[in-house]
């Protein structure tokens, strides 16, 4: 390491790029550091944000001049001194003026004269301001139109959780990393009311201190950035920061006092809360608080060389424990999954000559995680000599996730701009059943299995040249370029006890005509009925999650080609049109070409009209096409064994499942911007119509096929849909002398319809009956609406956050509806600058309390507990300090 850092070093110190450091204090006019104030070096993209305390500190070229904008306040420029202490004016504000990577190509382009809407979340003060430490719930909070969610029964879920935009699946919104492919999770959602038979991209299993801002393109962008860019693209920007040592300590805890009236005896209320040190199945003491969780993050950089060259690193580790709530007897461990996680996180550039350099980026994610499954209280699948009463299995995951990224950016003396790079990510998923049996082994079975997993490779070679011509008209951008990506998807098998089935003899059974599993009684036998049997099978594979087979080995892959090109012309500086084409070839299901059409008309200095109108598609993940399992399906009426069939097998073709397509759609949006001094506003309708769409089938009655199963399942491209909506945010920032005050609200209105039924000659509500349409809607929530207050005055601030989820109407497992009602949840932090490098953050998310709309008695919701999994959580109030640090 010292010989490659030594190697850097004298690299760097072979070209003349003469460069110096400028540092500084920005302040408003009452003398209060501004934080989160937008510095760039003009001409470039080249810059950085203020600090807690106002401070920054940039590396530019000689003679530079430096823009200094911030929500609500006026812009300035600064020639570069090494020391500036700026004062911004707070009248005649120049809004929303980050530079952003998504929605244009051009590096001149910003959010406020972009023709398509854009969220720019500056991380380090959300995180300040907020006791959530996982991007899916920081997001959930301060984005519009971005749902989020916890699942709890749903296996894999439960340990990674689905998110969207607009309400399309989580494999409908692309994901980069500082402008690059980021790779998906291996993941493929079964149950829950999020994402269901979608795969999606892991946010949490990058770290929130790596992160300098998150942009969200809220607009169709296939056109622009390809598959998986429907709904929209969320583009992480990491820090690039030196000679600054920033982190957190945060320690939270649950409060376990659920609202609601529960019947005496319900598992996890006073007096019966599960004991996590027993069987799953027995009660130990009450508690009222849990879910304590620990997470110590910090981010560092260094120089490399003396011509601008940084290596940022970032180490996060979270410790999580579980959550246990109100539940029904089948399901004694409803609740959040416990976990522990390190993350790792470089990002480094390097000039190797002028106007050229090299960088690259990447991180590796490892997570323990462990939660429980149903209970199993008696029958067939309980050994009494080895968990008296029944038992709870856990559901164990390691999960490793990794990626690096690196190229090489140049301009050459004729302004055009090129960028080489390659990214590579793979996302790998394996499961531990713990606290289970193979009751076809009885007495003899181990408690512990490991039951195999899957993985997915995704590696992509990127290309992009563009360049900027101010003396076309009022400016013109063309940028160009091509894509190649190789993905792999593999399932790997567990070990033979987590998925065979053995006989009296203890052998696996391999010939059912000469070898029997062991039997127990069964409590329902008829001997007056000819197809009653007075004994039941027990089943094997390990209970909980039934282990990987070799028979459900997969390995395959695919590539995929594209170009595309775009431009952005400014007809005059108040007209401006943009436009894209692209075309993708996949190596497994054929070509499609979209595009896409823009503009931003200037009505006044104040006022902007956007829209844009766009084709899309989504590929279907290999996931999708081959991903298969048998398992066992529970609810409040029993067990029953689903065989999930590949959709390239021929029990799927016996169904008249057809071969996997892609997904098609139609984008389009058309809003405005408007900026009065203090007062800022967007507001921007959309359409979204989905052909082809990927779903999960209901169960199909399988008995008659003699699979060892009772029902079976599939992905089809099920569905079309059409989505309407409107995303509102509204910002108002105000310095006074008793401090500053400002307030935001984000709201999100949305209305999903499933136009069509794509089940031929198949019926209908087996198929896509009401409760897989109900799944499909509440990823589509009504609305939501959040309100952030925030007050600062010189050591101290506070924020206070109100947050509305709307309606959720779901289909339980006895085909009656499970309606949650509207829920306004609180949020509140204060904070206290204990020196200039320690500050002392304490609240509360949901402070109140509140829960969503409990349901009835009989047990039948999809997660076994009296909440399912909602957008607001079922876990209720949340109180946290955290010691944060800048040195």
């Amino acid at each position: 390491m010292k010989k490659i850092a030594l190697f850097l070093l004298m690299l760097n110190s072979a070209f003349l790029f003469a460069q110096k450091e400028v540092s500084g204090v920005v302040r408003d006019k009452a003398g209060t550091p501004l934080p989160g104030v937008n510095i760039v070096e003009k001409g470039t993209s080249n810059g950085v944000s203020t600090d807690f305390e106002g401070g920054f500190k940039i590396k530019v070229k000689e003679g530079a001049v430096l823009i200094f904008s911030y929500v609500g306040f006026a812009s300035i420029e600064k020639a570069a001194s090494d020391k500036m202490n700026i004062t911004l004016d707070e009248s005649g504000g120049q809004v929303l003026s980050d530079v952003v990577v998504v929605g244009s190509r051009n590096t001149k382009r910003t959010v406020v004269n972009s023709a398509v809407p854009i969220d720019v979340i500056n991380v380090k003060e959300v995180t300040t301001q907020s006791g959530k430490i996982e991007i899916n719930q920081l997001l959930q909070y301060v984005a519009p139109s971005f749902n989020a969610n916890k699942q709890s029964g749903s296996d894999g879920a439960d340990h990674v959780d689905p998110a969207s935009l607009r309400g399309m699946g989580p494999d409908q919104t692309l994901v980069l990393i500082n402008g690059k492919r980021r790779h998906q999770s291996s993941l493929i959602n079964l149950f829950g009311t999020r994402g269901r038979g979608n795969t999606g991209t892991d946010l949490n299993a990058i770290p929130a201190a790596s992160i300098k801002r998150i942009e969200i393109l809220r607009d169709g962008a296939a056109a622009q950035y390809g598959s998986d860019a429907i709904a929209g693209v969320i583009n992480i920007v990491t820090n690039d920061n030196v000679n600054e040592l920033t982190g957190s300590v945060t320690y939270g805890v649950f409060n376990t006092n659920a609202k609601g009236d529960f019947l005496p005896g319900t598992p996890n209320t006073k007096g019966y809360r599960l004991d996590q040190h027993g069987n799953g199945n027995s009660y130990g003491k009450d508690q009222d608080f849990d879910g304590g969780s620990v997470r110590v993050a910090a981010n560092y950089g260094v120089a490399l060389g003396t011509k601008g060259g940084y290596a940022n690193f970032t180490g996060e580790f979270l410790n999580k424990n579980k959550t246990l709530r109100p539940s029904y007897d089948f399901r004694k461990g409803f609740g959040d999954a416990e976990m522990q996680g390190v993350n790792l996180f470089v990002n480094l550039a390097v000039p190797i000559a002028d106007k050229t350099e090299f960088y690259a980026f990447g991180g590796s994610n490892f997570r323990d995680t462990d939660a429980y499954a149903f209970t199993r209280n008696d029958g067939e699948r309980v050994v009494e000599s080895v968990y008296p009463g029944g038992y709870t299995p856990r559901i164990t995951s390691k999960i490793n996730d990794n990626s690096v990224a690196a190229g090489i950016r140049t301009e050459s003396d004729g302004g055009w701009k090129f960028d080489l790079s390659n990214t590579f990510g793979k996302n790998k998923f394996q499961y531990d059943i713990k606290g289970t049996i193979n009751a076809s082994l009885e007495e003899k079975s181990p408690h512990e299995f490991d039951a195999g997993g899957h993985s997915l490779l995704q590696n992509t070679t990127n290309f992009d040249i563009s360049k900027n011509y101010d003396s076309v008209l009022s400016g013109f951008n063309i940028a160009f370029g091509t894509e190649f990506r190789v993905e792999q998807f593999k399932i790997f098998a567990g070990e033979e006890g987590s998925y065979a089935t053995y006989d009296t003899n203890g052998q696996p059974i391999t010939d059912p005509a000469t070898q029997s599993p062991p039997t127990v009684p069964n409590p329902d036998y008829d001997p007056s009925d000819p197809t009653s049997s007075p004994t039941i099978p027990r089943p094997g594979g390990s209970q909980g999650f039934p282990g990987y087979s070799p028979a459900n080995e997969v390995n395959k892959n695919r590539t995929n080609f594209s170009l595309y090109a775009d431009g952005e012309l400014d007809i005059t500086e108040a007209l401006m049109v943009s436009g894209a084409v692209r075309f993708e070839n996949y190596s497994d299901f054929g070509s499609t070409v979209n595009g896409k059409l823009a503009s931003r008309l200037k009505i006044n200095k104040h006022i902007n009209l956007r829209g844009s109108v766009s084709t899309g598609f989504r590929a279907p993940s290999l996931a999708q096409i081959y991903y298969n399992l048998r398992f066992t399906n529970f609810n409040a009426s029993g067990a029953t064994e689903v065989l999930l069939a590949p959709n390239d097998s021929e029990v799927t073709r016996a169904f008249g499942i057809s071969k996997l397509n892609e997904e098609k759609a139609v984008n389009a949006s058309l809003g405005f911007t408007a900026s009065f001094g203090d007062f800022t506003a967007t507001v921007d309708g959309y359409y979204i119509k989905v052909k082809d769409r990927i779903v999960l089938t209901g169960y199909f009655d399988a008995e008659s096929l003699n699979l060892g199963v009772s029902e079976a399942q599939f992905f089809a491209n099920g569905v079309d849909t059409s989505t309407h909506g409107l995303d509102l945010v509204f910002s108002w920032k105000k310095a006074f002398d008793f401090g500053q005050l400002n307030a935001t609200l984000v709201g999100n209105i949305n209305d999903m319809k499933i136009d069509k039924v794509k089940n031929g000659p198949l019926d209908e509500a087996t198929f896509f009956g009401k409760r897989e349409k109900a799944f499909l809607l509440a990823s589509a929530p009504d609305n939501k609406f959040a309100l952030n207050l925030n007050y600062a005055k010189n050591k101290f601030d506070a924020g206070l956050a109100f947050t509305r989820f709307s309606k959720v109407v779901l289909v339980d497992y006895a085909d009656e509806d499970d309606v949650y009602n509207p829920r306004l949840v609180t949020d509140l932090t204060l904070g206290y600058q204990l020196s200039k490098s320690l500050k002392l953050s304490i609240g509360s998310n949901n402070l109140f309390n509140v829960y969503p709309t409990k349901q009835d008695e009989q047990g039948n919701t999809e997660a076994g507990g009296y909440w399912d999994a909602v957008q607001m959580g079922f876990s209720g109030a949340y109180y946290y300090a955290r010691l944060g640090f800048n040195f």
